[in-house]
C-alpha cells in the first residue's frame, strides 16, 4: 500500500509541475497582449495580470510543492528515512503551499474574467468624444460582456482583440488553478492513508 501511494505522489508531483508551469507561461502571455511588448512598456496592462499571479502563485508556489510531493514520492534525501509524523508534515505543508498559490490564482482570474480587459475605449458625451484606458466593462451592469460577444469588437479600441486575448488566457487559467486544488485534495488524502496504512502495518 505504501509503494502504491508513494507511486502516486510521483504522479501528482510531476501532474503539478506540469500546471505550474503552464500557469506561468499563460501570465507571462497575457503580459504581452498581441504578442506586442509597446503595452508593458507604457503601462497599459490590467492590474490582474501584472499581479502575475500565475507567476509566483500558480507557478512559484506550486511547484515548490510540486518538488515536495515529488521527493516524498521517490524518498529522496531527508525523506528516505522519515517517519509518520514527519512525512505527515511535510504532507500538510506541500497541502497547503499549493493551496495557497492555487487559490491565489483562482480568485485573481475570476476577478479578471468579472472586470474584464484593461483597454483604450471611447468615452463620448454630447459635446465630444475622449479615449480613455481603463475597464470598459466593470461598470456595465445591465449587459455581461462575456455572453455578449457583440461587445467584444465594439468596445476597446487597443490592443485589438484585447477582450478574445483577456478571456483566452484567464479562462485557462482559472481552469488550471482549479486542476491544481483538486490535484492538492487528491494529494492530502493519499498522503493520509499512506501514514494511516504505514501505523497499520508497523502496529
Amino acid at each position: 500500500m505504501m509503494a502504491c501511494s508513494r507511486t502516486c505522489s510521483r504522479i501528482l508531483g510531476l501532474s503539478l509541475s506540469t500546471t505550474a508551469l503552464f500557469a506561468a507561461g499563460i501570465n507571462i502571455m497575457l503580459l504581452f497582449p498581441n504578442w506586442d511588448v509597446t503595452y508593458l512598456l507604457s503601462g497599459l496592462i490590467g492590474r490582474h495580470a501584472m499581479l502575475g499571479s500565475g507567476l509566483w502563485g500558480g507557478g512559484l508556489m506550486v511547484l515548490t510543492a510540486a518538488t515536495l510531493i515529488s521527493l516524498m514520492g521517490w524518498r529522496y534525501g531527508c525523506f528516505s528515512k522519515s517517519g509518520p509524523c514527519r512525512s505527515m508534515l511535510f504532507a500538510l505543508l506541500s497541502s497547503g503551499l499549493a493551496l495557497l498559490g492555487a487559490l491565489i490564482c483562482f480568485i485573481t482570474s475570476g476577478g479578471a474574467l468579472k472586470d474584464g480587459p484593461f483597454c483604450t475605449f471611447n468615452v463620448s458625451s454630447v459635446n465630444q468624444s475622449d479615449l480613455t484606458h481603463g475597464y470598459p466593462f466593470k461598470d456595465l451592469h445591465n449587459r455581461n460582456y462575456l455572453y455578449d460577444h457583440s461587445l467584444w469588437n465594439s468596445v476597446c479600441l487597443e490592443p485589438s482583440k484585447a477582450v478574445v486575448w483577456h478571456v483566452s488566457f484567464f479562462s485557462t487559467l482559472l481552469c488550471i488553478s482549479l486542476l491544481q486544488i483538486l490535484l492538492v485534495v487528491i494529494h492530502f488524502f493519499n498522503s493520509f492513508l499512506g501514514i494511516f496504512c504505514s501505523l497499520c502495518e508497523k502496529s
